[in-house]
C-alpha cells in the first residue's frame, strides 16, 4: 500500500497517496495513461471516473462527457464491483456539469438527480461526493435540485458529520456552502 500524506488545499485536508498528483491536470495526465494501459474493461471501468472529471476540469468537455458515458455504459457489467456506485455518481455528474457548460439547466437539473441516486460506494458513503455540479447549479439559483440531491445523498453517505443538513440550510437561505474537499472528490 503506498504511504499517505495529508495535504491542506484550500483550508481543506486531503488524503492523498504520496506521488499521486494534486492537481486536476496531473490527475488528468494519470487517468489518462491509466486508460491507454488498461488490459480489460475493468481497469478501464477504474479509471473512467477520473478521467471524466479531471478532464472537464482542464476543459476538455467533449472528452469529459465521453469518458463519462463510457463509464455510464460499463456499469451495468459492474453492478456488484464497489466502484459502481461511483461511476453511477461521477458519470451523471461530469454529463450534468457538461449540459450546464452548454446553459441546458434542466438537463443538468436531471443529471444531478441521476447523480444522487447512486447506490453509494465505500467512498461515497465515507467521504462523500463530489459536489461541484450542485455548487454549479446553485450559482444559477437553482436550489430545489440540489436540496433534492442532499437528501439522496444521505441515503449512502454514512460519515456526513451533518454536513449535508448545513448545505441544506444554506442552499435554502440562497447562500452558498463551503464545500471543501468535496469539489475535488
Amino acid at each position: 500500500m503506498p504511504a499517505r500524506t495529508l495535504v491542506i488545499l484550500g483550508g481543506s485536508c486531503w488524503l492523498a497517496c504520496v506521488g499521486s498528483p494534486i492537481t486536476w491536470q496531473g490527475r488528468y495526465d494519470k487517468a489518462l495513461k491509466e486508460l491507454t494501459t488498461a488490459q480489460d474493461p475493468l481497469h478501464r471501468f477504474y479509471s473512467l471516473n477520473e478521467a471524466a472529471k479531471a478532464a472537464f476540469e482542464v476543459g476538455k468537455t467533449t472528452e469529459a462527457a465521453e469518458f463519462a458515458h463510457q463509464a455510464l455504459d460499463l456499469a451495468p457489467r459492474f453492478r456488484n464491483d464497489w466502484n459502481y456506485g461511483n461511476a453511477i455518481h461521477d458519470g451523471h455528474m461530469v454529463l450534468g456539469r457538461v449540459a450546464l457548460r452548454n446553459d441546458d439547466v434542466e438537463s443538468a437539473k436531471r443529471e444531478l438527480i441521476a447523480a444522487g441516486a447512486t447506490p453509494g460506494s465505500p467512498q461515497l458513503d465515507s467521504f462523500g461526493p463530489n459536489v461541484s455540479l450542485a455548487r454549479d447549479l446553485l450559482e444559477k439559483k437553482q436550489s430545489d435540485a440540489v436540496i433534492e440531491y442532499f437528501q439522496l445523498c444521505a441515503k449512502f453517505w454514512e460519515m456526513e458529520d451533518g454536513r449535508l443538513k448545513q448545505w441544506t440550510a444554506l442552499a435554502k437561505a440562497g447562500e452558498m456552502p463551503d464545500f471543501g474537499a468535496n469539489l475535488l472528490y
